[in-house]
């Protein structure tokens, strides 16, 4: 791989490591006194993990291209149906896992499937209602175990899985294809 096939992007941290983004490009984060050649051969190195990441993100790209853009309208539609979708859902596990929360709002992001503020404010992607039920069911119990704990410790994930035993299924399920409908609707 040559250096103009990716961007290296130098601050001030300690390590080197990579990234192969959603859009198909190998990223490099580098501390600035660390020398090209040392980037270079660390680029080297993770040939086979950067040449097999970038297969899977140009196979997404294309699968972008052929499903096609969301239109406002589409994502309008989206939102009016997460908001009668969600909320039920979340009182449902919110008593399952025995935790309050504060408002539910429902938004069109670009990059995030929910969040949970400090104060129990939930917020869900409207496009969860592409997604497989039982991946929004995950998405839910996620965020609503950050009443537990807001981080994403071991504890944390034993919440999780007491609710959703598969949840590392329906994570892949996100990684893989959920990125197709977020890249769709930009």
């Amino acid at each position: 791989m040559a250096e103009q096939e990716y961007k290296i992007i130098r601050s001030r941290r300690k390590t080197v490591s990579l990234e192969v983004t959603a859009e198909a490009e190998v990223l490099i984060r580098a501390p600035y006194k660390m020398p090209l050649y040392e980037i270079e051969a660390f680029v080297r190195k993770n040939r086979e993990w950067i040449d097999s990441n970038m297969e899977k993100a140009k196979s997404r790209v294309q699968r972008v291209d052929a499903y096609g853009m969301m239109t406002e309208n589409e994502i309008s539609a989206l939102c009016i149906l997460a908001e009668a979708a969600i909320p039920p859902k979340v009182e449902y596990f919110a008593e399952i896992l025995g935790v309050t929360y504060g408002r539910v709002s429902i938004k069109h992001n670009k990059s995030l499937w929910g969040s949970c503020t400090s104060d129990g404010d939930l917020s869900f992607n409207c496009l969860l209602m592409k997604a497989p039920e039982s991946v929004m069911d995950y998405v839910i119990v996620h965020e609503l175990c950050h009443r537990l704990e807001m981080n994403h410790s071991p504890a944390f994930w034993q919440h999780v899985e007491a609710v959703i035993p598969d949840h590392k299924k329906q994570r892949k399920w996100l990684r893989e294809e959920g990125t197709i409908y977020i890249m769709s609707s930009e």
